[in-house]
């Protein structure tokens, strides 16, 4: 009896070996495209074989990841051997390019090519953005929209470069119909901030990890830069240089989602203040619970409030700061965040500024601001932000009090928030935070700063989240810079010309002059009568003592 195996049960024992395991499979039958050393077969190093593992233990996996970990490829590889050794399965990749979903198609496609024939399955459809083989599995890619993923039930939904991707929530939403029927997911991307669906996936998958998978269901698999065996520091150094900043290295390589991101405040900064200045309120007021105090009014010390009106429509919240604007840092000595409605905000600001000594009320006075404005206009609280309707000079005579100067310039009242006042009321609130100069107690204005963004060169919050705390602080800041400035310049200027106008008097010689008195009783006397004639009497103007 023969113990030589034959060419048919080799083959078999391999077929079964590579549907048995991804990276049997891919280590000695997969070929990729590498830039330098061309087609090479898939030669996985340990923190690749270690992910592929993952895919087929875990149901779902999140992906943190360095730029340039084969991981994309990865996913390729993955894809293919679902669809060679299963059938009827269907596969989407939802990018955040068509150009990027077609580069998935064409690696899945250039491996199924370079098997060997006894591996491949027939391809019934092929184009650019999907392949079909004859045993039903398929895999189609496109780019991000809300309604991605939503037509057919999925075997496999890949997401990738989540983090970029603005609906992510919503197409999250709507891919779960398409998965309840057994489909996995795959979520990766490299950082980009907080606050985005990427990171509250990743941070929800962290938390409270048991079996290996978090508490919302899914694996998390951290691949920063230093995993790669070819890497170094020296790699990670130059590699960084090229990035042209220490913030865009630390979103492509590292996997810190601090250092990464568009943050109008760098994160960093933020983590600083909510680790070392962030306190609760030592009293909370109304019957929303919206009123932080940290300091009660002093009768000694000035403030400000600023005040951002909502829309009432639920969207967005009525918000204010009260800041301490005496000598050095500004400081947050009391906020509101809340819904109250704009008249009822009106009233509230009048009171809370009242507390606070009189304080300067400034009110953005776009839109619904006008209501609020015009609640503090009929109680005519006395010392209500003005300024000119474009903003090119604030009413510093009003701040003392005087309306009828004010209409006479054109003053209307509260802060005007538009495209030229907004980038610099947002300019400086990031110098204040970047020389860390002013002092911030609440962790929810830290909140939002977190989630204040740059996209497409304007500051706004993340889809979802608010930023009425950010605009009434940032309004604060600058009029505690420009307006209180200019008033105490006009003040300075009003105090030197008066002293100008005594050191000129004291110069002159005077029109009337005095004799001195003799010391005693003639002090007290007084002549009467018309000067130069013999007429003059003299009275005792001691009876004026009593």
């Amino acid at each position: 009896m023969s113990n030589k195996i034959s060419y048919q049960e080799l083959i078999k024992q391999e077929y079964k070996k590579c549907m048995d395991s991804p990276v049997y499979f891919m280590k000695y039958y997969v070929k990729i495209q590498h830039p330098i050393r061309g087609t090479i077969l898939f030669d996985l190093y340990k923190f690749q074989e270690e992910t592929l593992q993952a895919f087929y233990d875990y149901k779902n996996n999140i992906i943190l990841k360095s730029r340039q970990m084969g991981i994309s490829t990865l996913v390729a590889a993955y894809s293919l051997w679902l669809m060679l050794f299963h059938n009827d399965k269907k596969i989407l990749l939802i990018s955040l390019k068509q150009e990027v979903a077609k580069e998935l198609i064409t690696k899945v496609r250039f491996a199924n090519e370079n098997l060997p024939t006894w591996l491949k399955v027939k391809c019934i459809e092929d184009n650019r953005l999907s392949l079909k083989f004859v045993n039903g599995s398929q895999i189609n890619a496109s780019s991000t929209t809300k309604k991605s993923g939503v037509s057919h039930a999925l075997s496999l939904l890949i997401i990738d470069e989540a983090a970029l991707i603005d609906d992510a929530e919503e197409l999250w939403t709507s891919a779960q119909p398409a998965l309840s029927t057994g489909g996995n997911i795959i979520i990766l991307s490299t950082p980009r901030g907080i606050g985005n669906w990427f990171h509250k996936m990743w941070v929800g998958a962290e938390e409270g990890v048991e079996n290996g998978v978090g508490k919302n269901t899914f694996h998390p698999i951290n691949l920063p830069w230093h995993l790669h065996p070819d890497r170094d520091e020296e790699w990670r150094r130059v590699e960084g240089e090229k990035q042209g900043s220490a913030k865009k290295a630390a979103q492509e390589f590292d996997c810190d989602f601090l250092a990464s991101g568009d943050s109008v405040v760098d994160l960093t900064i933020i983590e600083f203040y909510k680790k070392n200045k962030v306190r609760d309120p030592i009293e909370v007021r109304g019957s929303d619970r919206g009123l932080w105090i940290w300091e009660y009014p002093d009768f000694t010390r000035s403030y400000i409030v600023s005040a951002d009106v909502a829309r009432g429509d639920g969207e967005d919240f009525a918000a204010c700061h009260v800041l301490d604007i005496t000598g050095g840092s500004p400081t947050q000595v009391a906020e509101y965040k809340g819904s109250l409605g704009t008249k009822e905000f009106g009233n509230f600001l009048v009171e809370l500024a009242t507390m606070y000594n009189d304080a300067l009320l400034v009110v953005e006075r776009e839109s619904y601001g006008w209501a609020s404005l015009q609640q503090i206009i009929d109680r005519e609280y006395k010392n209500t932000f003005y300024s000119s309707a474009d903003l090119k000079y604030v009413d510093v005579q009003r701040q003392l009090t005087n309306r009828i100067y004010s209409e006479e310039k054109k003053m209307v009242p509260g802060f005007s928030t538009n495209l030229k006042t907004r980038p610099l009321i947002i300019d400086n609130l990031a110098h204040y935070f970047r020389d860390m100069a002013v002092e911030i107690r609440s962790k929810r204005t830290c909140a939002e700063l977190e989630t204040f963004i740059w996209k497409n060169n304007k500051a706004v919050a993340m889809e979802g989240y608010n930023d009425d705390l950010v605009m009434s602080l940032a309004i604060g800041l600058w009029i505690r810079d420009t307006a209180l400035r200019l008033r105490q310049e006009g003040m300075d200027l009003i105090r030197s010309t008066l002293d100008k106008m005594y050191m000129n008097k004291m110069d002159q010689t005077p029109f009337y002059k005095t004799r001195l008195r003799q010391v005693g009783s003639e002090q007290w006397t007084m002549k009467t009568g018309q000067q130069g004639t013999g007429n003059q009497n003299v009275e005792d103007l001691q009876w004026l003592l009593g």
